[in-house]
């Protein structure tokens, strides 16, 4: 199993409300175009309304690449550019967990 958590910080609350916009339009076709993707969770941070927090979590490495190769993460990943302020990812090795392999 591979997976990443990712903090996004969005410029501002306009590009707040853009983001989530792009993220719904996102989501649907990770659900069903991409059996390799696990778990996909967009969070809100609850007292930070310009952060996100997305866990993920893919059945391998290979996985994840197929992800990253999808017409619709492509385009996600350009667009969300000039929303935001700061991304940092966390890249997670599974060490034991309910519902995993791990």
């Amino acid at each position: 199993m591979f997976g990443l958590m990712v903090r996004f910080t969005c410029k501002d609350e306009a590009s707040a409300g853009a983001f989530d916009q792009l993220v719904s339009e996102t989501i649907g076709k990770i659900e069903t175009q991409e059996p390799g993707t696990l778990v996909y969770a967009v969070h809100k941070v609850d007292g930070q309304p310009l952060q996100r927090i997305f866990y993920e979590l893919y059945r391998d490495r290979a996985a994840f690449d197929a992800h990253e190769e999808q017409e619709h993460v492509k385009r996600f990943l350009g667009a969300r550019e000039e929303l935001l302020a700061s991304v940092v990812v966390d890249w997670l090795d599974l060490q034991v967990g309910k519902g995993t392999t791990g």
